[in-house]
């Protein structure tokens, strides 16, 4: 502009007014390549971080619910590593790259006059208060959004696992209810920061176009006075508009590099929380002993002890079944010997290993676990009951099966073994899920089974094949740990657990713990039973003396 005004047209050039623009065409294409190179360079450091820390992120997001209950929803981590990433390959970071040339365009400014560049400093000081304003009024309100975000996600993540409920008891209208006032709590929040957010920008972009205006009338009145050339009226005005072109642009950028840089903080944070498992020296594989060693259990998050004390140890090829009132702490300590739960006191130990001198990743493998709440994954039958192991053989998977007595079951489906389920296992029956989580559970021949419960939802079939994996998994050198309320799981196991009020009551071989808890039914009860119709077995009943916490149904002998 300066060089067209002073040169250009005063000396009526063609021949510099095409070099001019053939320059200004070389230039405008370097900045183009560079603008490109810029966004893909960012493309690729955006590429580097993901794959730096997105399997911790992957990590700390399956970790989560074994660390106790929190005030904010599990996928806030993986949200968070996306709000970063889109940052750093969005149009941000630019803003931020380009703001070490200001000094230069006001140099070039002062150069024309110092007062040119005196106005330019003067806007420069103007958008950095502009900018701490937006941080001061604008970080709270994000901050705040988050949680509210993370309520309103909550709520609907909970009304999409329980649509059956919902629809069953006429909830949907109450549940939706409470979903839509965190909506409205959600919205408000984010209005308030898009207003504030919004009335920055918009001063921020009239004082520029008031400035620019200022120093197109402060060129003028250089050039009246001959302090300047014509020229410097546009070019300092544009000069000037450039300069500061990239503090704007930051104040534009300023609500997503907020949200970066907590999304940040929390992901940093909570990364730090959840240290990476150390690389372990490699153990044999087990084959002898599962002992537990005086062993407390307080659930993750709470310092409630649920467990107390418990010492105990299974040989190769035993069986316990573990018995007791609800609540008394049965659960808590199989997830306990799996090392799902931390003990608070005490040591679990497999081979006279500690299960901290294991990582999860040696450790699963000789690990089978039947929860009582089975959830299978999206994928094929095979794909769930190979646990997703690449490279998974058939005759591992078809054996799993047909040692969990599902085989048939799944042949008899439209797929066979490629048959693909939904997410939570969608399309599967309470007890198709059971036994092919059991199944699973069996892959791979592990050395220690736990089943919590397995027989929850299964028929006279299901509860005979159920029988037969126990006992093959003894046979083959194994320890079945089976959490039962029936007795019908007890009948392939040798040794029988109580425990009451978090405490083992008694521990020892089935048929004389056993006699401590059940007593024969009373002559009258019998006599009543005959009234009612003849039944094929005697019937026992759990006594409440003098072992605490014995159970109060009356169950078949």
């Amino acid at each position: 502009m300066l060089e067209v005004y002073d040169r250009v047209i005063p000396s009526r050039s063609l021949p510099t007014l095409i070099g001019l623009g053939v320059l200004a065409i070389v230039l405008y294409t370097f900045q183009g390549l560079f603008e490109t190179l810029r966004t893909r360079v960012l493309g690729r450091i955006s590429g580097t971080l993901d794959e730096a820390i997105a399997h911790r992120v992957f990590d700390v997001l399956a970790r989560a619910p074994l660390t106790g209950p929190s005030d904010h929803d599990g996928s806030l981590p993986m949200r968070d590593f996306d709000q970063l990433r889109s940052f750093l390959a969005g149009p941000g970071p630019s803003a931020f790259f380009d703001l070490p040339w200001m000094p230069i365009y006001i140099v070039i400014c002062s150069l024309f006059h110092p007062l040119i560049g005196v106005a330019a400093v003067a806007g420069l000081v103007v958008l950095f208060l502009l900018t701490l304003l937006s941080d001061w009024t604008t970080s709270k309100q994000i901050k705040a959004s988050v949680q509210y975000g993370s309520r309103r996600y909550l709520l609907a993540e909970a009304g999409r696992r329980n649509a059956e409920v919902l629809a069953a008891m006429g909830m949907r209208r109450q549940f939706g209810a409470r979903w839509a006032k965190a909506n409205r709590e959600y919205l408000a929040i984010q209005q308030q920061v898009a207003d504030v957010g919004g009335s920055i920008a918009s001063l921020t972009k009239v004082f520029r176009m008031c400035l620019q205006s200022g120093v197109l009338a402060l060129g003028a009145y250089l050039v009246i006075n001959n302090l300047a050339t014509g020229g410097v009226i546009i070019a300092s005005s544009i000069l000037v508009a450039r300069a500061l072109a990239p503090a704007e642009t930051v104040i534009g950028n300023w609500k997503g590099f907020i949200q970066a840089r907590q999304s940040w903080k929390r992901l940093s944070e909570i990364l730090n929380k959840n240290a990476p498992e150390p690389e372990l020296q490699a153990l044999p594989v087990p084959s002898q002993v599962i002992s537990v060693e005086n062993v407390s259990i307080a659930p993750p998050g709470s310092r409630r002890i649920v467990v107390h004390g418990a010492t105990f140890a299974l040989q190769a090829g035993q069986g316990v079944g573990i018995i007791g009132p609800s609540a008394s702490g049965k659960s808590s300590l199989v997830r306990a010997m799996v090392g799902i739960w931390p003990c608070a006191h005490g040591t679990v130990r497999i081979d006279e290993a500690a299960l901290d001198q294991w990582t999860s990743s040696e450790l699963g493998p000789h690990i089978g676990f039947l929860p009582q709440e089975v959830e299978l994954f999206g994928g094929t039958i095979a794909e769930n009951i190979a646990r997703f192991e690449p490279g998974a053989t058939s005759e591992l998977i078809i054996a799993a099966a047909q040692a969990a007595g599902v085989h048939s079951l799944i042949l008899r489906l439209s797929e066979g073994y490629e048959t693909v389920i939904g997410e939570g296992g969608l399309g599967l029956s309470a007890g198709q899920r059971q036994r092919i989580g059991l199944a699973r559970a069996l892959y791979g021949d592990p050395f220690l089974v736990v089943l919590d419960e397995p027989n929850a939802n299964l028929d006279h079939e299901g509860e005979s094949a159920l029988t037969d994996a126990i006992i093959s998994v003894r046979k083959r050198g194994g320890v079945c740990v089976v959490v039962a309320h029936r007795p019908s799981a007890l009948a392939a196991l040798d040794m029988v657990m109580l425990i009451s009020e978090g405490r083992i009551q008694a521990f020892g071989p089935k048929d004389e713990v056993l006699r401590r808890v059940l007593k024969p039914a009373s002559a009258g009860e019998t006599a009543e039973a005959d009234a009612d119709g003849p039944r094929p077995r005697p019937t026992v009943q759990l006594r409440a003396e003098p072992v605490p916490g014995s159970l109060s149904l009356q169950e078949s002998a």
